[in-house]
């Protein structure tokens, strides 16, 4: 029997569910004998296709069936390889074995990094990706690579995309002799070759039974030779999704491609952002034409409304004849069934999204699908249906660098590569995976122990900063912590310390990976491996492993954390079948051909929906279009054909947040097109809105009152450090937090130097060279270089306030040299008093005391920054100084005489003030000047504010009430124990 004398084109409208109308007319087709459906064959997309045809035959058989054998012609994007009933073994002809795809990675990338000797491992690995994709593109449009020769453009192109050219032209040309060297070729190729090879046998031998290929829409030449071969066979067929034959033969030629121009003679590509794009290139491939394309006369009862497929078509006109959407009837722009969802912000979008698919199971046997690529969104809308119990069938997947192994894997890269940092490491210590067991409990209370003790300025970089934080330190107020630390760390240390020792002895990107997994293992007891997310992993990263000795060299450990996301996040890991039967979550790849009664389609924005094309590194649009291959656009083009194709369901429901992660968000294309079309027929969903609202809206607010605790007198602490005081009377409650609760803030973890590092380390040099140099301004100058050499100072640090700062030292040391020329002395640095003073031990270190001349003493504060005001200090909120005099005039510091009395009170600041750093300032005046507190007054306005505070809350029953005085500034550590938002502000607080 020779061929047809028209092709057998068939096309299954958006508006039907196109796996259950294929597969009923493929039941009706061959219903009379039960053998004919077994000898056919059905060639679809990809192997989720074949899952969606396979239930579909389930659902429509009614009992047992012999099915056609379902073949997937792959797809080099999703590396998949060609099915094996197209790929017979054993022939005289067979073709080369493919190359396997992480081998094939490795050599790219390390060609690459040849040519590009400045780019890292995990830079040429990524590079090679993108080169490796436009090699895919060149062999699936048949692109001879010696059509880069006949180019001559470069003098119209930038100097950056010149470079990348002549590069790109000596990799693509050494490429052949690198697959000659292994005996493979490339996926693509080999799938060319097998679908030359298998049309040729067609041609001859036609098979016996029926062969139908449905759904495919690759434009790729081959392929579409392939399909014209089926589709002239006496029992082939070919079932397009979704080719609109709405359209009107103006509409369908503004699509494109158009003729070239008769003036430049360039061809313009045409509309590849459309949704028909695709079929209309593999239709002109096939050498066909829309008028022999057949409707496929079967449906189902998952079908929408035929006029559904009309109104997709109007709402995807080209641009151009965008303007035919006033004139359109109420019945060609109605989107009856379809509904949209616009909320704030992607939380509601998820919480909405749960509820409708939780609606949907109120009616028996009725299915329902979310449809998006916003991966995070899918996440949350699984974790919202487990309130009612319900497991998604998420087939979608997450990327490898997202789950527990792979989180893993990166996070020990990264402690590696910043030599053990506080962030990193703690990351590490704390993972899932670590020390999983009967023994993670004492594990994770050794790492809160030295997650407390890494608080503050990093430590001296690898095993031996953190070895050195175990050290006893003179007035160690960690003292029990790091008695804690010590004895936990060994252990800690012993599993860590691989990591270390190994990346220094690993020459190469294997060593690396195989010291990686080492470590991994024995972090986590094999762990990391277990499960199909661990054997994902443990798959990977054996492909990593055999094919690193012809990757990309890898000596800086630095670039190891970016080359792994990149691995980790280029693997899919799905689940193991399972979840509701009756609600799926579906990427945009799962959903082809796959349709339910409710489809929802989320994530509706503009660089989401459709995403935004990722760039090619290596050709500019322009050289795409002078070899002829696909713009970048096609991508939008092929998920504009998704979302028309999901419009097509019974009931749709699109949604869309107006904010995302980063900000306002742009609502998608094809939003904008189905709202401007629709026009008065937009039909809202907000009643998912308000049930997203109100599902968490509590029953009655009540907000906070302002705190105002009152202790027992008992409880109320009888020592209060002069740093106190001030702290007291301002903020009452958080000097209540602070003695009576015994709450202080904690340091964040790698934190910078700030004020408080700063002001201690220099009263630490000031100290030590008043007690040990003799005053020397050159030991002193020496002394403050030496602290910036400290591991824990940033470099940034360094160069900003160091010079700043040996100004300042200078000037310590000059006016120090003057006041002993003057008869002035030093009498204590850094020295701790106490004294009983209304009733209360009164305790504070000052920071220097001086013998003045006549006999009195001088109180001395440091500051780094700028002192208080006089105008604080005589409010009553800047104490200390004058409570540091009353502790020394009862006698509470020792060596400084009977009886003594001070004389005078000072800041010396480090800060700048005119043209120099460092200056004195006084809170008193010995007249009372400039509205100043009389110096000899100071200690005994001192006594009665302090008395007065005593009296009230030490000794009595006053409450401790939240920010008595928040016009006083504060550090506000305590603002979020006290719910400060709640009352703030508020009449009655």
């Amino acid at each position: 029997m020779g061929d047809r004398s028209h092709p057998a084109l068939y096309s299954i409208p958006a508006h039907r569910a196109f796996a259950d109308a294929l597969v009923t007319g493929l039941l009706a087709q061959h219903r009379g004998d039960p053998m004919a459906l077994a000898q056919g064959m059905v060639l679809l997309p990809n192997n989720r296709a074949i899952r969606a045809v396979s239930d579909a035959f389930v659902r429509q058989s009614g009992g047992g069936l012999l099915l056609p054998r379902l073949v997937a012609i792959g797809d080099p994007d999703l590396g998949e390889q060609v099915g094996g009933a197209l790929d017979p073994l054993g022939e005289e002809d067979a073709v080369p074995p493919a190359i396997a795809p992480m081998r094939r990675q490795m050599m790219l990338a390390r060609m690459v990094q040849q040519a590009r000797p400045e780019v890292d491992a995990g830079q040429a690995l990524l590079l090679g990706q993108a080169l490796g994709a436009v090699l895919d593109q060149m062999q699936v449009e048949q692109v001879p690579l010696t059509a880069l020769r006949d180019l001559t453009l470069s003098d119209e192109l930038s100097r950056h995309w010149q470079t990348s050219l002549r590069i790109f032209e000596i990799l693509i040309a050494r490429w052949p002799d690198e697959l000659a060297r292994t005996g493979c070729i490339d996926l693509a190729e080999r799938r060319n070759r097998l679908f030359a090879r298998l049309a040729a046998r067609w041609t001859a031998h036609p098979p016996a039974g029926f062969v139908v290929a449905a759904g495919i829409s690759t434009t790729a030449p081959a392929v579409a030779r392939l399909l014209r071969r089926i589709a002239m066979m006496p029992g082939g067929m070919v079932v397009f999704a979704g080719l609109d034959q709405n359209m009107d033969a103006e509409a369908w030629d503004a699509i494109g491609p158009f003729d070239p121009d008769p003036v430049t003679g360039q061809r313009k590509p045409g509309h590849e952002s459309h949704p028909q794009y695709a079929l209309k290139r593999l239709l002109d491939g096939m050498s066909a034409t829309r008028e022999d394309v057949a409707n496929w006369r079967w449906g189902s009862e998952h079908d929408a409304r035929a006029v559904r497929g009309r109104n997709i078509s109007n709402a995807m006109l080209p641009p151009r004849l965008t303007s035919r959407w006033r004139d359109l009837k109420t019945a060609d722009r109605s989107l009856a069934g379809v509904e949209a969802l616009e909320v704030a912000t992607p939380g509601e979008e998820a919480q909405a999204i749960a509820i409708a698919l939780r609606e949907a199971l109120e009616t028996p046997e009725r299915t329902a699908a979310l449809v998006t690529p916003d991966r995070q969104l899918a996440t949350r809308v699984s974790a919202h249906l487990r309130r009612w119990g319900i497991e998604a069938d998420d087939s979608a997947g997450q990327p490898l660098s997202r789950l527990l192994p792979g989180t893993l894997l990166i996070a020990m890269a990264e402690v590696v590569a910043e030599r053990f940092a506080p962030v990193p490491l703690l990351t590490l210590l704390k993972h899932p995976l670590v020390m999983k067991g009967a023994g993670r409990l004492g594990w994770l209370e050794g790492v809160r122990a030295l997650d407390l003790l890494l608080r503050g300025p990093r430590p001296q970089a690898g095993l031996i900063g953190i070895d050195l934080l175990m050290h006893p330190r003179a007035d160690d107020r960690q003292r029990v912590l790091r008695q804690q630390v010590s004895e936990w760390w060994p252990t800690a240390r012993a599993l860590l310390e691989p990591l270390e020792t190994g990346f220094a002895d690993a020459g190469d990107l294997g060593g690396q990976l195989a010291v990686l997994r080492e470590c991994a293992s024995a972090l986590t007891g094999d762990a990391v491996w277990a499960g199909h997310q661990g054997r994902a992993a443990a798959d990977l990263f054996a492909e990593m492993e055999a094919a690193a000795p012809e990757g990309p060299r890898q000596a800086d450990p630095r670039a190891l954390p970016a080359l792994l996301d990149a691995m980790l996040g280029g693997v899919s890991v799905r689940p193991p079948q399972g979840g509701h039967p009756r609600i799926s979550i579906l990427g945009l790849i799962e959903a082809q051909l796959t349709q339910a009664d409710l489809m929802i389609l989320g994530g509706l924005n503009e660089g989401t929906w459709p995403g935004l094309p990722s760039p090619d590194p290596w050709l500019a649009p322009r050289i795409r279009r002078e070899l002829r291959l696909p713009g970048l656009e096609m991508r939008i083009g092929l998920a504009a054909h998704d979302f028309a194709s999901a419009l097509g369901a019974p009931h749709v429901l699109i949604t869309r947040a107006r904010r995302g992660s980063g900000g306002p968000a742009v609502a998608s294309r094809f939003w904008l097109r189905l709202k401007a079309m629709a026009g008065p027929q937009w039909k809202s969903a907000d009643r998912y809105a308000g049930l997203a609202r109100a599902i968490d809206a509590p029953a009655a607010y009540h907000p906070a009152k302002r705190p105002a605790p009152v202790p027992p007198v008992t409880a109320r602490p009888r020592v209060i450090p002069v740093t106190d005081v001030d702290r007291l009377k301002a903020d009452p409650f958080a000097f209540y937090a602070r003695r009576v609760l015994k709450l202080a803030r904690l340091d964040p973890v790698d934190a910078d130097a700030g004020p408080a590092w700063r002001g201690t380390a220099v009263h630490d040099v000031l100290q030590r060279w008043a007690e040990g140099d003799r005053l020397d301004p050159a030991a002193l100058e020496a002394s403050a270089r030496a602290m910036f050499d400290r591991p824990e100072v940033h470099p940034l640090l360094k160069a900003l306030w160091q010079p700043r700062l040996i100004e300042a030292i200078r000037w310590i040391a000059g006016e120090v040299m003057r006041d002993t020329a003057e008869g002035r002395r030093i009498l204590a640095v850094e020295q701790e008093g106490r004294a009983e003073i209304a009733g209360v031990e009164l305790m504070g270190k000052a920071d220097r005391i001086d013998r003045l001349p006549d006999g009195t003493l001088g109180i001395i504060d440091y500051k780094t920054g700028k002192p208080p005001s006089a105008k604080q200090v005589k409010a009553g909120y800047a104490l200390q100084l004058g409570l540091l005099g009353l502790i020394a005039e009862h006698e509470g510091f020792t060596g400084l005489g009977d009886r003594p009395l001070a004389g005078d009170f000072e800041y010396w600041s480090l800060a700048k003030k005119g043209d120099q750093f460092g200056y004195r300032e006084r809170p008193v005046d010995p007249m009372g000047k400039r509205d100043k507190i009389v110096t000899a007054d100071f200690t005994a306005h001192a006594y009665d504010q302090f008395a007065e505070l005593a009296r009230d809350y030490m000794l009595g029953s006053a409450p401790f009430v939240a920010q008595l005085n928040p016009e006083v500034a504060n550090y506000g550590d305590y603002d979020q124990l006290m719910r400060l938002e709640e009352w703030y502000g508020r009449d009655d607080g």
